[in-house]
C-alpha cells in the first residue's frame, strides 16, 4: 500500500528535479552570455561570480540528479567535456 505511493512520489520529485535543472541550466547560459556581452571592470567581477555561482548550482543539481538516477531529456549543449 505505502510502497505504491512512494513510488508515484518519487517519479513527482524527480520531475521537479529536471524542471529545476532546465531551469538553472537557461539562467546559467543567460548568466554566460551576459558576462560575455558586458566589457566594465566594476560590474565584470560581479558578473563571473554571479556566473560561477549559476554553473555550481546547476552541477550539484547534475549531480544530484544522476545519484537518484533521474532520468530525462539530455540535451548536447547540457554535457560538459
Amino acid at each position: 500500500m505505502f510502497k505504491k505511493q512512494t513510488g508515484k512520489l518519487k517519479q513527482q520529485y524527480d520531475q521537479q528535479l529536471l524542471q529545476l535543472i532546465y531551469m538553472t541550466k537557461a539562467d546559467w547560459d543567460h548568466a554566460k552570455e551576459t558576462q560575455a556581452a558586458v566589457y566594465e571592470s566594476e560590474t565584470d567581477n560581479e558578473l563571473a561570480m554571479n556566473t560561477k555561482l549559476q554553473e555550481k548550482k546547476y552541477l550539484y543539481l547534475y549531480r544530484e540528479a544522476r545519484r537518484r538516477q533521474v532520468h530525462g531529456q539530455i540535451q548536447p549543449s547540457m554535457v560538459e567535456r
